[in-house]
């Protein structure tokens, strides 16, 4: 059997490692022992697997292809152990090759959490925008360690557990030979480093919790459930690690006369069937009338609201311009809904009083009127066509 690396993967002498890679893992899924247990076919596996580890190593390819041993031992095949790194390299995209193995420590500078905080609003300074004050509780930068997490005068040693890499290596023996897993250091936590005198202050950690007091800004147009974001102002990370950001989530709180349809405001006026009849008009209060600075300035605050004669109950008027501002521009409108009410207790008089004007209007005992509910527009589409 050939001893040649490229011969046993199946490939030329300038293939590129990704061709190499692709190789040596179709032959591993066709001879791997879990699949095929014939001990023939593990000895094939392991010459696969030992050429994989020369070809995917460029100073042992190098070294090879020059004419000397890559492992710095005998033929071929019988070098030294193969990790088992290197397989999952293969199978699952790793760097691939002996010399792409350990992650490296781990940072103990690191990014901070976002924070949400929920914010209640009225109406109005949600349409028009505000200005809050936000006492927030996060995990501030240590003043006495700035970030170390060393007490002061002291500074972190490096693990002589791991001579600082973070991880340390464990090798078994197999039929493969050699299997080398890298497990993070127990003694440093995979930091790579020692903190042999902590920070009283923050317990090593670099950060302690605060409560400090931030300036919000909501533009006008928010709604429920919109988050402003604050950057930089979440939780500072372990180590003195940069901040995350702060997210403020809007709740607007319910209106005694307003109710919000997107950018569009809804109102509802109930007036006496006599109103509705003969006609009226009506103050209605703006929503800038619930703005603080609306006393003394020359924000309209109320409007007439002009009901017709013979208005019904369950009219609507529109008044353009009238509702929420928008995120991005315009306004919404104002609509005001009438409900005609009409009298479930009447005196004699009264009583008497409507007898006479139904006699006048031949209403005394009226029969009503049946009629189909008017058709959607999908409906008429299709008569259209049926009459055709």
């Amino acid at each position: 059997m050939s001893q040649d690396p490229y011969e046993l993967l199946g490939v030329s002498r300038d293939a590129d490692a990704d061709t190499i890679k692709k190789a040596y893992r179709r032959l591993a899924r066709q001879l791997h022992p879990d699949v095929n247990p014939d001990p023939a076919t593990q000895e094939k596996f392991k010459e696969v697997s030992r050429a994989y580890e020369v070809l995917s190593d460029p100073q042992k390819r190098a070294a090879y292809d020059r004419g000397g041993d890559p492992f710095g031992q005998g033929a071929f095949g019988q070098g030294a152990g193969f990790s088992f790194t290197d397989i999952m390299d293969a199978f699952f995209g790793g760097g691939g090759g002996a010399a792409a193995h350990g992650r490296g420590p781990r940072q103990r500078v690191r990014r901070g959490q976002d924070a949400l905080i929920r914010l209640d609003i009225e109406l109005a300074e949600a349409a028009f925008g505000v200005t809050r004050e936000l006492k927030v509780d996060t995990a501030v930068l240590c003043t006495t360690c700035h970030g170390s997490g060393a007490a002061p005068g002291t500074r972190p040693i490096t693990c002589e557990t791991c001579r600082g890499a973070g991880e340390v290596a464990q090798v078994q023996r197999s039929f493969l030979g050699e299997i080398r897993t890298l497990r993070p250091c127990a003694a440093c936590r995979g930091y790579g480093q020692l903190i042999p005198d902590p920070c009283r202050e923050c317990s090593g950690d670099g950060r302690v919790r605060s409560r400090r007091t931030l300036q919000v800004k909501i533009p006008a147009g928010v709604d429920n459930g919109t988050r402003v974001q604050l950057s930089e102002q979440g939780e500072v990370g372990p180590g003195g690690g940069p901040p995350g950001d702060l997210y403020v989530e809007i709740h607007v709180e319910p209106h005694p006369i307003f109710t919000r349809h997107g950018n569009d405001l809804h109102s509802t006026i109930t007036l006496p069937m006599t109103a509705a009849a003969l006609g009226t008009s009506v103050s209605l209060p703006l929503l800038e009338a619930d703005l603080a600075d609306a006393v003394d300035s020359d924000v309209t605050r109320e409007i007439e609201i002009e009901v017709k004669p013979g208005t019904q109950s369950g009219s609507e008027q529109v008044i353009r311009g009238f509702g929420v501002p928008g995120l991005r521009g315009g306004r919404g409108d104002l609509v005001v809904h009438v409900i005609v009410d009409t009298p479930t207790r009447l005196d004699a008089r009264q009583e008497a009083l409507l007898r006479e004007l139904a006699e006048l209007r031949g209403e005394e005992a009226p029969q009503g009127q049946a009629r189909a509910s008017q058709k959607s527009v999908f409906s008429r589409l299709r008569d259209a066509f049926n009459a055709h």
